[in-house]
């Protein structure tokens, strides 16, 4: 289904893997938005800490998922009485996508968090910015402008100032853990640079739909092999909000505006914001759950924020 035009033409396609042309208005009002998904991010990575330490990891991942699919369905029916009809050229980057994004991105991820430190996590999902950097350039020639790197070392800087200067924090020796969670990241970002290439295309709720429906049936495949976890079932209200809030505010929700930023401003744009989401999960824990404050968050907001203005600004 391709986007249009208030008067019905389909707008001319843009070069392969270049951002939508956006006004300057437009493009803020897109960065203050996919901000606040970060903050959605941020705050569901306590939830499914407290989520995995009740159930099975892939089990959770395919619940979770299947609310995220509800929400999308809900939405394309609203938007056209009908859910989208793909063509055939663009389901092999559909499934590739979802291989990357929804599957293996959360069997990486889930695996890597239970082999090794929440410091070395969180360490390597701070490179998520750079290594989307790298692909964009690599995928479609896009310019490593040294304001954009200077962006990308502050923002890195400011969240491992936040990260290693947390009480307890230590950085352990890397092994099969860090490689799973760095697999993860990578796994992410391979499937953003294909989402920009299909952002020309579609409109961002089939892309995402699809995606998810796709990534959701391969993990309820594998809960099934490995055994469905059963007490999710008869979980109490409290585990339930958790599950609902992460499926349909943080996954569905979030997940639609990462893939709109993208096609706005593109990925090594977009994933700049990622930077956020470690800081916004830090405050939430000071704010919420009674974690000591203290001033080296300033200091990591402060950075990122200088890091994301940096490396989003648009330059001719």
């Amino acid at each position: 289904m391709k986007t249009r035009t208030p008067s019905g033409a389909a707008p001319a396609p843009a070069p392969a893997g270049t951002a939508s042309p956006v006004s300057p208005s437009h493009n803020l009002r897109a960065q203050l938005v996919l901000t606040a998904a970060m903050a959605l991010w941020g705050l569901n990575i306590p939830a499914v800490r407290v989520l995995a330490g009740r159930f099975d990891f892939t089990t959770l991942a395919a619940v979770r998922m299947f609310f995220t699919c509800c929400v999308f369905a809900v939405l394309a029916l609203r938007a056209g009485g009908r859910l989208p009809r793909m063509a055939r050229r663009h389901w092999p980057l559909l499934l590739a996508c979802s291989m990357l994004m929804v599957y293996g991105n959360q069997v990486f991820f889930t695996s890597g968090m239970a082999r090794t430190s929440a410091t070395n996590s969180a360490l390597i999902v701070a490179l998520g910015p750079l290594v989307s950097s790298l692909l964009a350039a690599i995928a479609f020639r896009e310019r490593l402008a040294l304001p954009r790197l200077a962006g990308i070392a502050l923002g890195l800087a400011g969240v491992a100032g936040v990260i290693l200067h947390r009480p307890g924090a230590g950085v352990g020796a890397a092994g099969i853990g860090d490689l799973l969670v760095g697999a993860s990241v990578l796994s992410f970002a391979l499937g953003g640079v294909l989402v920009q290439r299909l952002a020309r295309q579609l409109d961002v709720l089939s892309i995402s739909l699809s995606i998810y429906l796709v990534g959701t049936a391969l993990l309820m495949l594998h809960a099934a092999l490995a055994g469905f976890d059963q007490r999710i079932l008869s979980s109490g209200w409290q585990s339930w909000s958790l599950i609902l809030f992460s499926g349909v505010l943080a996954s569905a929700i979030g997940n639609l505006i990462w893939n709109r930023s993208i096609g706005i401003l593109g990925i090594s744009r977009t994933a700049l914001f990622l930077n956020w989401v470690p800081l916004f999960a830090i405050a939430f824990a000071v704010a919420f759950l009674g974690e000591p404050f203290s001033w080296w968050l300033l200091f990591g907001f402060g950075c990122v924020v200088c890091g994301t203005w940096l490396g989003a600004l648009r330059r001719t």
